[in-house]
């Protein structure tokens, strides 16, 4: 089994806005995702990398992921975001504008020369109809030792923008390419974070698009208000029901009479080794969230 951690609330905020970092740390999200990219200006983007390098460095944000936004490594701030993030240590870079494997494994190889620490990974941010169409490519890339590719960051906005799509509640417009990226995370037994959600005020449509996400098979959500972490967290995070059943399917493989069998009848159903391996997963990653605290 592949290492699970709780990534049901990926709060994004702008590098340059020093009240937001500051209060990050005492906020439930399970990961914290500053952005150097788009959310700053480029007269303020020296300034931000500087306090996001000392943020990370100083361990500011408590037991959460800190994953941080670089720029595009082919424009005129990435190499120097890399620079600076390196001996910070973050837990992860996320690489915007990811079209195919070849900027994650140049992400890799500068991480590498810079002498990075290998825990720090790396995530690809989905967001033209030319990453859709290399999705299969692009999570490859987590087959790759110095990639270290640790999952797919969905951006609605960008995707609807480029191919000219109207959004709408439900977001059919936009199904086919969502389960694109779950499929191609599964593949590759990486994670797969839905996007934001823009009507950070509207609770009830937020909900039912992480109600949505979560059946789709998503592992978490891309957050841009600290309002939204409750309903992130409760909708992508096990529910007391769904624990307690997992509890009691381990237990019916475990028993003597079962433990050769391939099959079993459980609560009148027959379920397969298959979900005891889910309900596995289902424990661990509630033992994760416990330890997290939140």
């Amino acid at each position: 089994m592949t290492e699970i951690r709780p990534r049901r609330s990926v709060l994004s905020m702008p590098g340059s806005n020093a009240r937001a970092l500051e209060k990050a740390g005492g906020l439930p999200c399970d990961v914290v995702l500053i952005d150097l990219e788009d959310a700053v200006a480029p007269e303020a983007k020296g300034e931000a990398r500087a306090r996001v390098a000392a943020a990370v460095s100083e361990r500011r944000f408590g037991p959460r992921e800190v994953v941080v936004r670089i720029n595009p490594l082919d424009g005129d701030h990435g190499e120097d975001d890399l620079a600076a993030l390196a001996p910070a240590v973050p837990d992860g870079i996320l690489v915007p504008k990811v079209t195919g494997p070849e900027a994650l494994v140049v992400v890799g190889s500068r991480l590498r020369r810079l002498k990075a620490q290998p825990g720090i990974r790396i995530w690809a941010m989905i967001e033209s109809p030319l990453a859709i169409l290399n999705l299969a490519d692009i999570a490859s890339a987590a087959r790759d030792v110095d990639v270290r590719l640790a999952g797919l960051v969905v951006g609605p906005n960008d995707l609807a923008k480029a191919a000219r799509m109207r959004l709408a509640p439900g977001r059919a417009a936009l199904m086919p390419w969502l389960m694109g990226v779950i499929a191609a995370a599964r593949a590759y037994e990486i994670d797969a974070i839905d996007g934001i959600y823009n009507a950070f005020t509207d609770a009830e449509g937020f909900a039912a698009e992480c109600a949505q996400g979560r059946a789709l098979g998503f592992d978490g959500k891309m957050l841009v208000h600290p309002d939204q972490i409750a309903a992130a967290n409760a909708a992508f995070g096990p529910a007391p029901e769904e624990i307690a059943e997992a509890e009691a399917l381990i237990a019916a493989f475990a028993a003597p009479e079962n433990r050769g069998r391939g099959a079993i009848a459980f609560r009148g159903r027959m379920v397969e080794r298959l979900h005891a391996e889910e309900a596995r997963r289902v424990l661990t990653l509630s033992e994760a969230i416990a330890r997290q605290g939140a």
